[in-house]
């Protein structure tokens, strides 16, 4: 239970009585709506390959930047997913810049190769993670071309040898 519904359900409905500013606020403020599910799809095609598309629809919805879709069996892709998948560097590169949630796969797409090794040193288990559609590391390394060949290669040295692997 959050804190608004507690006084709430404490005081009755009452919580206005109080003299606090923040009191008063928390009460008369409202649950924000959710993203529109088709908006979010929207997006997220858009940032597989539409900048002008990313940039328009982030002005109008910012918290579209962490919004995921959710394709179905557990496979939920967030725009800058998209881009790394599809090897838009530009399109991801701008929504980092905006703020968004990079991970392994996107590093590896844009070829940032010692935050990658670092990251598989500590935990060589997410060599052989799945990303969004099932897609693998060598699949990211792969689609970000020159800057991620150093990957690519390491990857396979290591011993990922399979670019996706099917979802359950």
């Amino acid at each position: 239970m959050n804190r608004k519904k507690f006084m709430m359900n404490t005081l009755g409905g009452f919580a206005l009585i109080s003299t606090s500013p923040i009191s008063a606020a928390l009460t008369l403020q409202k649950e924000p709506e959710p993203l529109k599910r088709e908006m979010v799809k929207e997006f997220v095609i858009a940032g597989h390959f539409n900048l002008s598309k990313v940039k328009e629809m982030l002005h109008d919805h910012p918290n579209l930047i962490y919004a995921k879709h959710d394709w179905g069996n557990g496979d939920f892709e967030e725009a800058i997913e998209g881009a790394g998948h599809k090897g838009n560097k530009e399109v991801a590169n701008y929504l980092i810049e905006k703020g968004a949630r990079v991970n392994l796969f996107i590093l590896t797409m844009l070829g940032k190769t010692m935050l990658v090794k670092s990251i598989l040193e500590e935990f060589p288990g997410l060599l052989f993670s799945k990303g969004t559609h099932g897609l693998t590391l060598l699949h990211h390394a792969e689609i970000g071309g020159e800057e991620s060949k150093e990957l690519a290669d390491y990857f396979q040295m290591k011993g990922l040898k399979e670019k996706s692997f099917k979802l359950r």
